[in-house]
Protein backbone atom coordinates (compact mmCIF):
# COMPACT_ATOMS: atom_id res chain seq x y z
CA UNK A 1 0.00 0.00 0.00
CA UNK A 2 2.92 2.85 0.95
CA UNK A 3 4.35 1.81 -2.61
CA UNK A 4 1.36 2.48 -3.83
CA UNK A 5 0.93 5.71 -2.28
CA UNK A 6 4.70 6.64 -3.34
CA UNK A 7 3.87 5.88 -6.95
CA UNK A 8 0.69 7.97 -6.80
CA UNK A 9 2.51 10.51 -5.74
CA UNK A 10 4.84 10.32 -8.61
CA UNK A 11 2.22 9.89 -11.12
CA UNK A 12 0.60 13.48 -10.14
CA UNK A 13 3.94 15.11 -9.46
CA UNK A 14 5.02 13.83 -13.14
CA UNK A 15 1.18 15.82 -14.61
CA UNK A 16 1.44 18.56 -12.06
CA UNK A 17 -0.65 20.83 -14.20
CA UNK A 18 -2.89 17.91 -15.01
CA UNK A 19 -3.40 16.58 -11.78
CA UNK A 20 -4.21 20.46 -10.15
CA UNK A 21 -6.84 21.07 -13.38
CA UNK A 22 -8.40 17.76 -12.29
CA UNK A 23 -8.51 18.11 -8.35
CA UNK A 24 -9.93 21.70 -9.15
CA UNK A 25 -13.31 20.60 -8.52
CA UNK A 26 -12.88 18.88 -5.59
CA UNK A 27 -10.78 21.61 -4.38
CA UNK A 28 -13.50 24.22 -5.20
CA UNK A 29 -16.64 22.00 -3.89
CA UNK A 30 -14.50 21.51 -0.50
CA UNK A 31 -13.44 25.31 0.36
CA UNK A 32 -17.12 25.74 -0.72
CA UNK A 33 -18.84 23.50 1.86
CA UNK A 34 -16.29 24.74 4.44
CA UNK A 35 -16.87 28.26 4.52
CA UNK A 36 -20.48 27.64 4.39
CA UNK A 37 -20.32 25.62 7.40
CA UNK A 38 -18.03 27.93 9.30
CA UNK A 39 -20.15 30.63 8.23
CA UNK A 40 -23.29 28.51 9.59
CA UNK A 41 -21.91 27.63 12.59
CA UNK A 42 -20.55 31.32 13.75
CA UNK A 43 -23.86 32.79 12.96
CA UNK A 44 -25.44 30.36 14.95
CA UNK A 45 -23.12 30.93 17.71
CA UNK A 46 -23.57 34.48 17.74
CA UNK A 47 -27.12 34.64 17.37
CA UNK A 48 -27.10 31.91 20.52
CA UNK A 49 -25.00 34.55 22.58
CA UNK A 50 -26.48 37.54 21.33
CA UNK A 51 -30.29 35.88 22.72
CA UNK A 52 -28.40 34.36 25.71
CA UNK A 53 -25.51 36.97 26.72
CA UNK A 54 -22.30 35.96 27.62
CA UNK A 55 -22.32 33.17 30.16
CA UNK A 56 -25.41 34.25 32.07
CA UNK A 57 -27.68 31.03 31.09
CA UNK A 58 -30.37 32.15 33.18
CA UNK A 59 -34.09 30.33 32.53
CA UNK A 60 -37.34 32.50 33.86
CA UNK A 61 -40.15 30.83 34.87
CA UNK A 62 -43.39 32.82 34.90
CA UNK A 63 -46.98 32.72 35.54
CA UNK A 64 -49.00 33.34 32.25
CA UNK A 65 -52.49 32.98 31.00
CA UNK A 66 -52.54 31.85 27.30
CA UNK A 67 -49.58 32.84 25.16
CA UNK A 68 -48.61 35.67 27.95
CA UNK A 69 -47.48 36.54 31.02
CA UNK A 70 -49.83 37.10 33.36
CA UNK A 71 -50.07 41.23 34.26
CA UNK A 72 -50.54 41.46 37.82
CA UNK A 73 -51.71 45.18 37.68
CA UNK A 74 -55.00 43.03 36.91
CA UNK A 75 -55.37 41.70 40.41
CA UNK A 76 -54.06 38.59 42.04
CA UNK A 77 -55.68 35.05 40.10
CA UNK A 78 -57.79 33.05 42.44
CA UNK A 79 -56.18 29.88 43.46
CA UNK A 80 -53.03 30.22 42.44
CA UNK A 81 -50.55 29.68 45.68
CA UNK A 82 -47.02 31.14 46.48
CA UNK A 83 -44.05 28.98 45.92
CA UNK A 84 -44.01 26.73 49.07
CA UNK A 85 -40.68 25.58 50.65
CA UNK A 86 -40.91 22.42 49.74
CA UNK A 87 -41.15 23.57 46.15
CA UNK A 88 -38.30 25.39 46.52
CA UNK A 89 -36.31 22.73 47.55
CA UNK A 90 -37.07 20.40 44.54
CA UNK A 91 -36.27 23.90 42.22
CA UNK A 92 -32.91 23.70 43.49
CA UNK A 93 -32.19 19.70 43.42
CA UNK A 94 -33.08 20.64 39.39
CA UNK A 95 -29.98 18.82 37.72
CA UNK A 96 -27.76 20.86 36.06
CA UNK A 97 -29.59 24.27 38.22
CA UNK A 98 -26.45 26.35 39.81
CA UNK A 99 -28.59 28.44 41.94
CA UNK A 100 -32.23 29.56 42.23
CA UNK A 101 -33.92 32.84 43.12
CA UNK A 102 -37.96 33.81 43.78
CA UNK A 103 -38.87 37.42 42.66
CA UNK A 104 -41.80 39.76 41.80
CA UNK A 105 -41.44 41.91 38.62
CA UNK A 106 -43.77 45.08 37.21
CA UNK A 107 -43.49 47.18 34.83
CA UNK A 108 -44.87 49.96 36.11
CA UNK A 109 -45.11 53.28 33.59
CA UNK A 110 -45.47 55.96 36.78
CA UNK A 111 -44.49 54.09 39.71
CA UNK A 112 -40.30 55.62 40.02
CA UNK A 113 -39.36 59.12 40.54
CA UNK A 114 -36.23 61.34 41.97
CA UNK A 115 -37.68 64.29 42.45
CA UNK A 116 -39.67 65.66 39.06
CA UNK A 117 -38.05 62.94 37.11
CA UNK A 118 -40.00 59.73 36.32
CA UNK A 119 -38.67 56.38 35.05
CA UNK A 120 -41.26 55.80 32.29
CA UNK A 121 -41.75 52.24 31.63
CA UNK A 122 -39.04 51.04 34.31
CA UNK A 123 -39.50 47.65 35.59
CA UNK A 124 -39.79 47.11 39.57
CA UNK A 125 -38.36 44.22 41.15
CA UNK A 126 -38.53 42.15 44.33
CA UNK A 127 -35.85 40.20 45.16
CA UNK A 128 -34.02 37.93 47.56
CA UNK A 129 -30.51 37.45 48.28
CA UNK A 130 -30.09 34.66 45.86
CA UNK A 131 -30.93 36.99 43.18
CA UNK A 132 -27.97 39.24 41.99
CA UNK A 133 -25.63 35.90 41.93
CA UNK A 134 -28.30 33.76 39.91
CA UNK A 135 -29.02 36.73 37.66
CA UNK A 136 -25.45 37.51 37.48
CA UNK A 137 -25.19 40.80 38.27
CA UNK A 138 -22.60 42.34 40.80
CA UNK A 139 -22.82 45.20 42.72
CA UNK A 140 -20.19 48.51 41.42
CA UNK A 141 -21.34 51.32 43.27
CA UNK A 142 -22.49 50.95 47.09
CA UNK A 143 -23.90 47.62 48.55
CA UNK A 144 -26.19 45.40 47.89
CA UNK A 145 -29.43 43.88 49.42
CA UNK A 146 -28.81 42.10 52.22
CA UNK A 147 -30.52 39.46 54.31
CA UNK A 148 -30.88 41.57 56.94
CA UNK A 149 -32.11 44.39 54.60
CA UNK A 150 -35.33 41.59 54.16
CA UNK A 151 -35.45 40.71 57.49
CA UNK A 152 -36.18 44.12 58.86
CA UNK A 153 -38.60 45.32 55.84
CA UNK A 154 -35.72 48.36 55.29
CA UNK A 155 -37.23 50.23 52.57
CA UNK A 156 -33.72 50.38 50.06
CA UNK A 157 -33.35 49.80 46.92
CA UNK A 158 -30.82 48.92 43.96
CA UNK A 159 -30.59 50.79 40.37
CA UNK A 160 -28.85 49.36 37.09
CA UNK A 161 -26.81 51.34 34.82
CA UNK A 162 -29.95 52.61 32.88
CA UNK A 163 -32.23 53.21 35.35
CA UNK A 164 -29.52 55.46 37.48
CA UNK A 165 -28.57 57.20 34.27
CA UNK A 166 -32.43 58.28 33.60
CA UNK A 167 -33.05 59.15 37.05
CA UNK A 168 -30.20 60.95 38.32
CA UNK A 169 -27.91 61.85 34.75
CA UNK A 170 -25.14 60.76 35.74
CA UNK A 171 -25.15 61.90 39.63
CA UNK A 172 -23.67 59.37 42.65
CA UNK A 173 -27.82 58.09 43.16
CA UNK A 174 -25.63 56.27 46.23
CA UNK A 175 -27.86 56.93 49.76
CA UNK A 176 -30.49 59.24 47.51
CA UNK A 177 -33.79 58.67 47.49
CA UNK A 178 -36.16 57.66 44.74
CA UNK A 179 -40.01 57.15 45.43
CA UNK A 180 -41.60 54.03 44.15
CA UNK A 181 -45.73 54.48 44.42
CA UNK A 182 -45.37 57.55 47.04
CA UNK A 183 -42.85 55.29 49.50
CA UNK A 184 -39.54 56.97 49.69
CA UNK A 185 -36.68 53.75 48.96
CA UNK A 186 -32.92 54.83 49.84
CA UNK A 187 -30.70 53.93 46.65
CA UNK A 188 -27.92 51.45 48.61
CA UNK A 189 -26.22 50.26 45.32
CA UNK A 190 -25.79 50.34 41.20
CA UNK A 191 -25.35 47.02 39.62
CA UNK A 192 -24.30 45.30 35.65
CA UNK A 193 -23.66 42.64 34.64
CA UNK A 194 -20.99 40.70 36.24
CA UNK A 195 -19.74 40.31 32.12
CA UNK A 196 -20.60 43.27 30.60
CA UNK A 197 -22.14 41.97 26.88
CA UNK A 198 -23.43 43.63 24.06
CA UNK A 199 -25.25 41.64 21.26
CA UNK A 200 -23.99 42.36 17.71
CA UNK A 201 -26.65 44.44 16.40
CA UNK A 202 -26.39 45.01 12.20
CA UNK A 203 -30.00 45.89 11.62
CA UNK A 204 -33.09 47.22 13.03
CA UNK A 205 -34.36 44.03 13.20
CA UNK A 206 -31.20 42.97 15.10
CA UNK A 207 -32.25 45.61 17.17
CA UNK A 208 -35.22 44.64 18.78
CA UNK A 209 -34.48 41.22 18.43
CA UNK A 210 -31.82 41.03 21.01
CA UNK A 211 -31.55 44.17 22.93
CA UNK A 212 -35.02 43.68 24.76
CA UNK A 213 -36.46 45.86 26.97
CA UNK A 214 -33.98 49.09 28.36
CA UNK A 215 -36.68 50.56 30.46
CA UNK A 216 -34.33 50.34 33.20
CA UNK A 217 -34.89 48.16 36.44
CA UNK A 218 -35.03 48.82 40.26
CA UNK A 219 -34.47 46.19 43.30
CA UNK A 220 -36.06 46.59 46.03
CA UNK A 221 -36.11 44.00 49.08
CA UNK A 222 -39.24 40.88 48.47
CA UNK A 223 -40.31 41.32 51.79
CA UNK A 224 -41.12 45.30 51.20
CA UNK A 225 -43.64 44.59 48.23
CA UNK A 226 -46.30 43.99 49.63
CA UNK A 227 -45.89 47.63 50.71
CA UNK A 228 -46.46 49.19 47.15
CA UNK A 229 -47.88 46.32 45.49
CA UNK A 230 -50.21 42.99 46.96
CA UNK A 231 -49.75 40.66 49.34
CA UNK A 232 -48.85 36.92 48.85
CA UNK A 233 -48.34 37.70 45.19
CA UNK A 234 -47.46 34.44 43.40
CA UNK A 235 -43.77 34.52 42.25
CA UNK A 236 -41.42 33.90 39.51
CA UNK A 237 -38.81 32.04 39.40
CA UNK A 238 -35.20 32.64 38.39
CA UNK A 239 -33.15 29.68 37.67
CA UNK A 240 -29.11 29.56 36.49
CA UNK A 241 -27.77 26.64 34.27
CA UNK A 242 -24.37 25.12 34.43
CA UNK A 243 -24.51 25.42 30.86
CA UNK A 244 -26.21 26.90 28.06
CA UNK A 245 -27.34 23.40 26.27
CA UNK A 246 -29.11 22.36 29.59
CA UNK A 247 -31.28 25.71 29.68
CA UNK A 248 -34.33 23.70 27.92
CA UNK A 249 -34.64 21.08 30.22
CA UNK A 250 -34.19 22.88 33.64
CA UNK A 251 -37.30 24.93 32.75
CA UNK A 252 -39.17 22.23 31.64
CA UNK A 253 -38.47 20.73 35.33
CA UNK A 254 -39.45 23.55 36.95
CA UNK A 255 -42.99 24.28 35.06
CA UNK A 256 -43.40 20.79 36.32
CA UNK A 257 -42.91 21.48 39.87
CA UNK A 258 -44.42 24.49 40.13
CA UNK A 259 -47.42 23.47 37.49
CA UNK A 260 -48.49 20.34 40.33
CA UNK A 261 -49.33 23.22 43.24
CA UNK A 262 -52.42 24.25 41.18
CA UNK A 263 -55.71 22.99 38.90
CA UNK A 264 -56.43 26.35 37.53
CA UNK A 265 -56.94 25.28 33.93
CA UNK A 266 -56.66 29.21 32.89
CA UNK A 267 -53.18 29.73 34.13
CA UNK A 268 -49.85 27.75 33.81
CA UNK A 269 -46.16 28.51 34.69
CA UNK A 270 -43.85 29.17 31.38
CA UNK A 271 -40.76 28.90 30.77
CA UNK A 272 -38.86 31.67 28.62
CA UNK A 273 -37.32 29.36 26.05
CA UNK A 274 -34.15 31.44 24.92
CA UNK A 275 -32.41 28.22 23.34
CA UNK A 276 -36.29 27.47 21.32
CA UNK A 277 -36.15 30.81 20.33
CA UNK A 278 -32.01 30.51 19.38
CA UNK A 279 -33.13 27.86 16.85
CA UNK A 280 -36.01 29.15 15.44
CA UNK A 281 -33.74 32.52 14.46
CA UNK A 282 -31.28 29.77 13.29
CA UNK A 283 -32.95 28.00 11.25
CA UNK A 284 -34.04 31.19 8.91
CA UNK A 285 -30.55 31.81 8.39
CA UNK A 286 -29.98 28.17 7.59
CA UNK A 287 -32.10 27.89 4.77
CA UNK A 288 -30.45 29.75 2.29
CA UNK A 289 -27.55 28.15 2.75
CA UNK A 290 -28.20 24.50 2.46
CA UNK A 291 -29.25 25.34 -1.03
CA UNK A 292 -25.79 27.05 -1.11
CA UNK A 293 -24.30 23.54 0.27
CA UNK A 294 -25.83 21.62 -2.50
CA UNK A 295 -24.37 23.82 -5.36
CA UNK A 296 -21.36 23.16 -3.58
CA UNK A 297 -21.86 19.40 -3.38
CA UNK A 298 -23.13 19.26 -7.00
CA UNK A 299 -19.48 20.75 -8.25
CA UNK A 300 -17.50 17.78 -6.54
CA UNK A 301 -20.29 15.77 -8.04
CA UNK A 302 -18.44 17.55 -11.35
CA UNK A 303 -14.75 17.22 -9.43
CA UNK A 304 -15.57 13.23 -9.27
CA UNK A 305 -16.35 12.95 -12.67
CA UNK A 306 -13.47 15.07 -13.89
CA UNK A 307 -11.27 12.53 -11.81
CA UNK A 308 -12.67 9.19 -13.34
CA UNK A 309 -12.14 10.64 -16.41
CA UNK A 310 -8.06 11.61 -16.41
CA UNK A 311 -8.05 8.12 -14.17
CA UNK A 312 -9.64 6.43 -17.61
CA UNK A 313 -7.12 8.86 -19.68
CA UNK A 314 -4.09 7.50 -16.83
CA UNK A 315 -5.52 3.72 -18.25
CA UNK A 316 -4.77 4.31 -21.40
CA UNK A 317 -1.55 6.11 -20.84
CA UNK A 318 -0.29 3.08 -19.25
CA UNK A 319 -1.79 -0.30 -20.86
CA UNK A 320 1.28 -1.60 -21.96
CA UNK A 321 2.90 -0.49 -17.85
CA UNK A 322 -0.43 -2.45 -17.21
CA UNK A 323 0.07 -5.72 -19.89
CA UNK A 324 3.84 -6.14 -18.25
CA UNK A 325 2.72 -6.22 -14.58
CA UNK A 326 -0.51 -8.65 -15.73
CA UNK A 327 2.27 -11.06 -17.59
CA UNK A 328 4.78 -11.33 -15.02
CA UNK A 329 1.94 -12.80 -12.36
CA UNK A 330 -0.03 -9.34 -11.01
CA UNK A 331 -2.99 -10.67 -10.14
CA UNK A 332 -6.24 -8.53 -11.07
CA UNK A 333 -6.78 -7.40 -7.53
CA UNK A 334 -2.98 -5.80 -7.25
CA UNK A 335 -3.88 -4.00 -10.18
CA UNK A 336 -7.47 -2.62 -8.90
CA UNK A 337 -6.19 -1.52 -6.04
CA UNK A 338 -2.80 0.42 -7.53
CA UNK A 339 -5.28 2.71 -9.76
CA UNK A 340 -7.89 3.05 -6.84
CA UNK A 341 -5.01 3.99 -4.61
CA UNK A 342 -4.34 6.80 -7.23
CA UNK A 343 -7.53 8.08 -7.74
CA UNK A 344 -8.00 7.81 -3.64
CA UNK A 345 -4.64 10.46 -3.37
CA UNK A 346 -5.53 12.70 -6.07
CA UNK A 347 -8.94 13.15 -4.32
CA UNK A 348 -7.71 13.31 -0.80
CA UNK A 349 -5.58 15.79 -2.07
CA UNK A 350 -7.78 18.10 -3.64
CA UNK A 351 -9.80 17.45 -0.25
CA UNK A 352 -7.14 18.80 2.31
CA UNK A 353 -6.07 21.70 -0.26
CA UNK A 354 -10.29 22.63 -0.48
CA UNK A 355 -10.09 22.74 3.50
CA UNK A 356 -7.48 25.14 3.45
CA UNK A 357 -9.28 27.14 1.41
CA UNK A 358 -12.29 27.05 2.94
CA UNK A 359 -10.66 28.32 5.71
CA UNK A 360 -9.21 31.02 4.25
CA UNK A 361 -12.15 31.53 2.05
CA UNK A 362 -13.98 32.01 5.38
CA UNK A 363 -11.78 34.36 7.18
CA UNK A 364 -11.95 36.35 3.70
CA UNK A 365 -15.40 36.60 4.04
CA UNK A 366 -15.70 37.31 7.87
CA UNK A 367 -13.16 40.05 7.06
CA UNK A 368 -15.22 41.39 4.36
CA UNK A 369 -18.70 41.63 5.83
CA UNK A 370 -18.09 41.25 9.46
CA UNK A 371 -19.89 37.87 9.30
CA UNK A 372 -19.17 35.54 12.25
CA UNK A 373 -17.52 32.63 11.54
CA UNK A 374 -16.20 29.45 13.44
CA UNK A 375 -13.90 26.51 12.03
CA UNK A 376 -16.11 23.27 12.47
CA UNK A 377 -13.08 20.59 13.17
CA UNK A 378 -15.77 17.51 12.56
CA UNK A 379 -16.70 19.26 8.84
CA UNK A 380 -13.22 19.46 7.90
CA UNK A 381 -12.16 15.96 8.65
CA UNK A 382 -15.27 14.86 7.05
CA UNK A 383 -14.93 17.23 3.54
CA UNK A 384 -11.47 15.30 3.15
CA UNK A 385 -12.82 11.85 4.44
CA UNK A 386 -15.97 12.16 2.06
CA UNK A 387 -12.89 13.38 -0.73
CA UNK A 388 -11.63 9.94 -0.73
CA UNK A 389 -14.92 8.35 -1.08
CA UNK A 390 -15.00 10.33 -4.26
CA UNK A 391 -12.03 8.59 -5.16
CA UNK A 392 -13.28 5.02 -4.77
CA UNK A 393 -16.89 5.78 -6.20
CA UNK A 394 -14.97 7.36 -9.35
CA UNK A 395 -11.65 5.45 -9.08
CA UNK A 396 -13.91 2.53 -9.57
CA UNK A 397 -14.51 2.24 -13.64
CA UNK A 398 -10.74 2.89 -14.53
CA UNK A 399 -9.48 0.10 -12.18
CA UNK A 400 -11.40 -2.20 -12.57
CA UNK A 401 -11.16 -1.40 -16.56
CA UNK A 402 -6.90 -1.78 -15.79
CA UNK A 403 -7.90 -4.86 -14.04
CA UNK A 404 -9.22 -6.54 -17.00
CA UNK A 405 -7.19 -5.50 -19.36
CA UNK A 406 -5.75 -9.00 -21.65
CA UNK A 407 -2.38 -8.79 -21.16
CA UNK A 408 -1.14 -9.59 -24.64
CA UNK A 409 -3.27 -7.10 -26.46
CA UNK A 410 -1.60 -4.35 -23.51
CA UNK A 411 1.80 -5.62 -24.87
CA UNK A 412 0.80 -4.96 -28.30
CA UNK A 413 -0.76 -1.30 -27.42
CA UNK A 414 1.21 1.67 -28.69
Amino acid sequence: MIENIRLSFRGILSHKLRSFLTMLGIIIGIAAIIAIVSTIQGTNEQIQKNLIGSGVNNVTISLSQGDWSYDYSSGIPDGIPVVSKEQEEKLRKISHAENVSLFHVRQDYDAVYHLATSLSGGYVTGIDTDYLDTAGLTVYRGRGITARDILNFRKVCLLDSDSSTALFQGEDPVGLTVEIRGEPFIVAGVVRQKELFEPTIKTVSDYYTYTGDKSGRVYIPASVWPLIYQYDEPESVLIRADRTENMTAIGRDGETILNSAFTNENFTYKAENLMEQARQIQQLSESTNTMLLWIAAISLLVGGIGVMNIMLVSVSERTSEIGLKKAIGAPKKAIMIQFLTEAVVLTSTGGVLGVITGILLAELISQINGTPVAISVPASVFAVVFSMGIGILFGILPSHKAANLDPIEALRHE
